[in-house]
């Protein structure tokens, strides 16, 4: 360990300090942030049975730590998979000096240590995107085939934003590995197929989860117009004439949405194949509309000074806050009963000042800029033939299009395609190495 020290002071310097920016966290905001999805993760984590809108990954991951009671457990371990995650950015790179860069997008970045210190999905779907993109670069044998294959089904069912890239994985790593292409794809599709077997005995329903189609009304809504649809009469209920119309997330929770005053639940078989049928008839009847929507939303990753979006009550979610309600607020009574057996008492989180304080000063200063990642996402344009660069930068430009294309822009998405993007300009920046199949 003082041997590989030595011999890279640099990021061992990034990483030290990567290091006390989390235990500030830890010991600024104890014993973790709360985001509205975290109950529902709770209650399949106690409770196991697959939610209809967000997969169990991040379920299960929380009910290895259960009989800990500690949500300050959980997120010191995924403040670990964060520093894990740089650790395996930084050793995918030959030149030291593009690795510590790379790595520091992790190791750095308010917003990333922000949230991993929130109890969502987001820091365990990294660290499985990264593993397998990392694992994918190196030579092709038949035990690395099935194991990214694996990482990336884990990934899936963490969050269905991992789907898409089994498909990229499976082009571009599977051409490299024609031998191989039949154990990578039974290691990624295996799991999923064994969780959507799973799903259907729970809700008697094809798929991973079953507000596909209640997502997609939310994407087509900021400019659908049912004067150019011309909806049929059992779709036109969804039609919204408001002038404004509210922000695209309202269209699947606030009660005023056409989708949700529906009879019965909003994401219930019927209403949900509903809302598909209507975004569909938008995108295909509006193309232009519809892919102008998913431009501005694409864009949005890339503006200067992170403007608020989509609301500030959103926005401040991901930012450390000054200080948080006694006890969070949500209408899930059962998540919040759940949680309180989970951690074995109160839930609310402690602001502890001034260390919360610094954090707050840190994040105001030290963020990823937008149009820098743009900058970073073309450097790879130069290595586009080398497939250990091509790998991470279409899954980096992947999570930042298929958000955009099928639901709604959000800042959290963004932050798993930045350490991949610079991965791929590091790569590119690098000597090429020969991959070979074993």
């Amino acid at each position: 360990m003082l041997g590989w020290v030595r011999e890279n002071p640099w990021f061992t310097g990034v990483l030290g300090a990567g290091v006390l920016l989390r235990v500030l966290a830890v010991v600024g905001y104890q014993p973790a942030l709360w985001f509205p999805d975290t109950y529902t993760y709770v209650v399949t984590a106690i409770r196991p049975r697959p939610d209809l809108v967000r997969p169990a990954g991040y379920s299960f991951f929380l009910r290895l730590f259960e009989p800990f009671h500690s949500f300050g457990l959980v997120v010191v371990v995924q403040h670990a998979l964060g520093l894990a995650t740089a650790v395996l950015i930084y050793t995918a790179i030959r030149r030291k000096a593009l690795g510590v860069v790379a790595a520091a997008v992790v190791l750095l970045d308010a917003y990333q240590i922000q949230l991993e210190h929130l109890l969502v999905s987001d820091t365990l779907f990294l660290f499985l995107v990264v593993a397998a993109t990392v694992l994918a670069s190196r030579p092709v044998t038949w035990r690395a085939a099935p194991a990214v294959g694996v990482l990336l089904a884990a990934a899936t069912i963490t969050r269905t934003a991992g789907l898409p890239l089994i498909l990229v994985f499976l082009v571009l790593y599977g051409w490299r590995a024609r031998r191989l292409t039949l154990m990578f794809a039974a290691g990624a599709l295996v799991p999923v197929v064994a969780y959507g077997v799973w799903f259907h005995a729970a809700h008697d329903r094809v798929g991973l989860v079953g507000a596909n189609g209640a997502f997609l009304y939310v994407r087509v809504m900021p400019f659908a117009e049912c004067q150019v649809m011309k909806p049929p009469a059992d779709l036109a209920v969804l039609c919204d004439d408001r002038d404004p119309r509210p922000p695209a997330q309202d269209y699947v929770w606030d009660p005023t949405s056409p989708l949700v005053r529906l009879p019965g639940e909003t994401f219930a078989a019927e209403n949900d194949a509903l809302a598909q049928r209507f975004a569909l008839l938008a995108i295909t009847r509006q193309p232009g509309d519809y892919l102008a929507a998913v431009a501005r939303d694409l864009v949005r990753a890339f503006e200067p000074g992170r403007p608020v979006y989509p609301n500030p009550e959103v926005y401040a979610a991901y930012e450390f806050p000054v200080s948080v309600p006694a006890e969070p607020q949500t209408r899930d009574t059962l998540g919040v009963e759940l949680a309180r057996r989970y951690e074995n008492g109160p839930i609310s989180t402690q602001v502890i000042e001034p260390v919360a304080g610094w954090l707050r000063n840190y994040q105001s200063v030290l963020a990823l800029p937008g149009p820098l990642l743009l900058l970073v996402l073309l450097v790879p344009v130069i290595a586009m033939r080398r497939s250990d660069v091509l790998i991470p930068w279409a899954v980096a430009w992947a999570l930042l299009v298929v958000p955009a294309a099928t639901a709604v822009f959000d800042y959290r998405y963004v932050l798993p395609a930045a350490p991949l993007a610079f991965l791929a300009a590091a790569l590119a920046l690098s000597p090429a190495t020969s991959v070979k199949c074993k």
